[in-house]
């Protein structure tokens, strides 16, 4: 059974969801591929505790990498990709040539670029650290402004720390 709430966050509100207790959704608004609301299931404050603690220290910059438990919906090859976008560290970047690499698969480049573009779970499982082979900011379904300032935060170039970026 599915449940969710939604939270204030230096990138908007966020919309946190949990199937039979356990993170399976992070979406901000106007998010692409962000799953209607009424998936969502009825709104509870209280399963949330533990990702919104750790999303506020991430925000407060005291967390680098979340311990959460997740539940990941999708293709076996999506979760795979998803997987490698959690083994990028705070702060760096990989371009889809590096994670097609990484899965064994150089050519596939496109196929990690359209996974990374279906995470159910972002800035948890970091789909935003992913970036053009030449470095540049590409796709981000939550957009390439927030995509920006999240990896200005993350480096510690953002114009204002406190507080989040």
């Amino acid at each position: 059974m599915k449940h969710h709430t939604v939270i204030d966050s230096p990138y908007g509100p966020l919309t946190l969801v949990a199937d039979d207790g356990i993170l399976c959704g992070l979406y901000m608004t106007e998010q692409r591929h962000r799953p209607p609301e009424e998936s969502f299931g009825a709104r509870d404050e209280t399963l949330f505790a533990a990702a919104e603690e750790q999303l506020e220290a991430y925000f407060s910059g005291d967390l680098k990498e979340f311990t959460l438990e997740l539940h990941l919906h999708g293709t076996p090859f999506q979760r795979m990709v998803w997987d490698q976008l959690r083994e990028i560290p705070y702060g760096e970047t990989r371009s889809y040539g590096e994670l097609a690499a990484a899965l064994g698969n150089p050519s596939a480049s496109r196929a990690v670029g359209l996974a990374n573009g279906k995470n159910p779970i972002g800035i948890i499982v970091p789909c935003h650290r992913v970036v053009g082979a030449n470095g540049s900011l590409t796709g981000y379904g939550g957009g390439l402004d927030r995509k920006r300032r999240l990896l200005d935060f993350e480096r510690g170039t953002a114009l204002f720390q406190m507080g989040g970026p």
